[in-house]
């Protein structure tokens, strides 16, 4: 759950920006069938099995709107969901609830779909050393919510942005001249509490990284053969990461390599959402 000065400095406006989009003037339809404020009450409902995320951002959109608007949640960000679950009420003028309700849909589907595809993920490393992490393939301004989703799914965060880490990549490596140069570029500005992660790709590639004293090696894209072999070669004076076109499917047979940590740009970019709609809106007296 987001703490109240997280969500007060850094979700707020992405929600709100959210309403923006979809109300640039007033919301047409709604208008027109309920010119007047009404109370009214409306079901979320669960329509596929999954792990739920994503409430608190549901239940603040509407807040948003409307600060008296009331929402009863009957489940939590992580909770095992299933088809035909009712999940909240959300009680409130029913402009607001017509008006709010797509974005804050938007959100919950999304978030659930991430956490739900995160969880089948991690389970399959389950038993192993190797921990599940995301990457920063988000969707422009939702990367706050989407790795939060991949942490109630199970997962860990890579790193939050730029800023958070270094990370030295093919691009890098070459705009520095080679894997030696880069890591001692890095070394000599990034701060001493700052570990030097570099990709590589080939076992070349890997040698340089142990040499020139990388904190964290990313075998890039390399065979499963290449990442045992790399493996001997780093033989523990390095952490190790696995990367590239990770996903459900293949991550299963990396689990015997000892690898640290496995990252899936799939989490967050390939992830179907869940099923999740507001039914049955009537008006309360």
């Amino acid at each position: 759950m987001f703490d109240q000065v997280t969500l007060k400095l850094n979700v707020d406006p992405y929600i709100l920006s959210a309403l923006k989009e979809d109300i640039t003037s007033e919301d047409v339809s709604t208008n027109a069938v309920m010119p007047q404020p009404k109370l009214g009450e409306v079901d979320l409902i669960c329509k596929q099995d999954g792990i739920i995320c994503g409430l608190q951002v549901f239940a603040r959109t509407f807040e948003l709107l409307d600060a008296d608007t009331k929402i009863e949640l009957y489940a939590e960000d992580g909770d095992e969901v299933t088809n035909g679950q009712l999940l909240a009420k959300v009680t409130g003028d029913i402009r607001v609830l017509l008006c709010g309700e797509r974005t804050a849909l938007n959100y919950l589907q999304r978030m659930s779909g991430i956490a739900t595809y995160t969880h089948s993920v991690a389970a399959l490393l389950a038993g192993s050393k190797t921990k599940l992490l995301d990457t920063r393939k988000t969707t422009p301004n939702n990367r706050i919510f989407e790795k939060y989703a991949v942490r109630i799914g199970g997962g860990n965060n890579h790193r939050y942005n730029l800023t958070d880490g270094v990370l030295l990549k093919d691009n890098h490596i070459g705009a520095a001249g080679g894997v030696k140069e880069a890591v001692t570029l890095a070394k000599e500005y990034a701060p001493f509490v700052r570990k030097i992660e570099i990709e590589v790709e080939n076992l070349d590639m890997v040698k340089e990284a142990v040499d020139a004293g990388a904190d964290i090696i990313m075998l890039d894209n390399m065979s499963h053969e290449e990442c045992r072999q790399a493996m001997e070669i780093i033989a523990g004076r390095a952490q190790v990461e696995v990367s590239g076109n990770v996903t459900k499917e293949n991550i299963a047979v990396l689990t015997d390599l000892g690898v640290d940590f496995v990252s899936s740009g799939a989490l967050t970019h390939s992830a179907p959402i869940m099923d999740i709609s507001l039914k049955n809106l009537h008006p309360v007296e």
